[in-house]
Order: structure tokens, then C-alpha cells, then sequence
């Protein structure tokens, strides 16, 4: 969630209103009817909608969602989706790790993605360098494994990190 208020209803009876620096998750497995909507009726909503395809079929519909306060991301990576969903990050049915960080201009984060794995990097807002190369908002850059990934912030920015398997 980057600006507004996002509203979440499911058939699993799960409901809820998502805001800046909240993280959701929604497996749909073997089926579930769900809705997201302005959970406003004057303010904007922006957010970003990510599929990630399961490891499986068949999964049993499940959701989550977490908050990650600006303080938690800001000049660090934050891990907030894994599979196993260790540092309190929500749970992906895949071999990925999404980290996402605040970078004012100037702080500078790094990333080992290894052998075989690739990344992806997605500037959410603001513009940030990647190993040299400027991007802004909505750009995205594929990498691939051994390298590493740095970003530094040219004005403020949020940064997702994919390290795929």
C-alpha cells in the first residue's frame, strides 16, 4: 500500500482496510471469491497488486496481512513476504524473499542475490540509483545471480527487492 485506505473483503470472511506500509496476502488455492475497493469516497488509493504464481495447485485459500511501519524499512531492507515467513514477514507459497525499503537521498542499501537466483528490483515512488543507472517511479530491472544489487535513494523512493529462486 503506498497512499489511501484499501478495503479487503473475501468469502473466507476475512475483512480489512490496508494503509501505507501494510503487506497482504491472498492465496486463492482451490478458490475464493474476493473484492478490494477505495475504502474512501474523497481520497485517492495507490497501491500495488503483485502475482506470484504458487509452487502448487491445490493450495487452501488463505490470507494475511501485515504492517511494516516507515521506520522498519527506512535506509535498511526489509523483509516483508517469504516462503516461510520468518521476521514476521507474510508467508509466499514460493521460493522468493520481498524486501522493501525508504530511501532518502543518499542512503544506500545492498543485496548478495547468489548463484542461480534472480531478482528484480521495482521502484514503487520516488527515483533511486541502481548500480549506477537512475530509475523512477514504475521502472523495474531484471537481475541475475551472482551479483549485487545496490540502491541508493536520489529523492525520497520505495524500493521492492524480489530474490527469486
Amino acid at each position: 500500500m503506498l497512499d489511501g485506505a484499501l478495503e479487503h473483503k473475501d468469502s473466507m470472511g476475512n475483512g480489512s482496510i490496508m494503509r501505507p506500509g501494510d503487506v497482504q496476502r491472498m492465496s486463492a488455492g482451490n478458490g475464493v471469491r474476493h473484492s478490494e475497493f477505495n475504502a474512501s469516497d474523497i481520497d485517492e488509493v495507490h497501491f500495488l497488486q503483485i502475482w506470484i504464481l504458487p509452487e502448487r495447485d491445490g493450495l487452501e485459500p488463505s490470507y494475511e496481512q501485515k504492517a511494516f511501519s516507515a521506520d522498519d524499512k527506512r535506509g535498511k531492507l526489509r523483509l516483508v513476504g517469504s516462503r516461510d515467513g520468518r521476521d514476521g514477514s507474510v508467508t509466499i507459497h514460493q521460493d522468493v524473499d520481498l524486501y522493501a525499503t525508504l530511501l532518502s537521498e543518499g542512503d544506500q542499501v545492498a543485496h548478495e542475490l547468489a548463484d542461480g537466483r534472480k531478482g528484480w528490483v521495482q521502484v514503487a515512488t520516488g527515483t533511486a540509483d541502481l548500480n549506477g543507472k537512475t530509475l523512477a517511479a514504475g521502472d523495474g530491472v531484471a537481475v541475475a545471480g551472482p551479483a549485487t544489487i545496490e540502491v541508493a535513494g536520489e529523492s525520497d523512493a520505495e524500493v521492492l527487492l524480489f530474490d527469486m529462486g
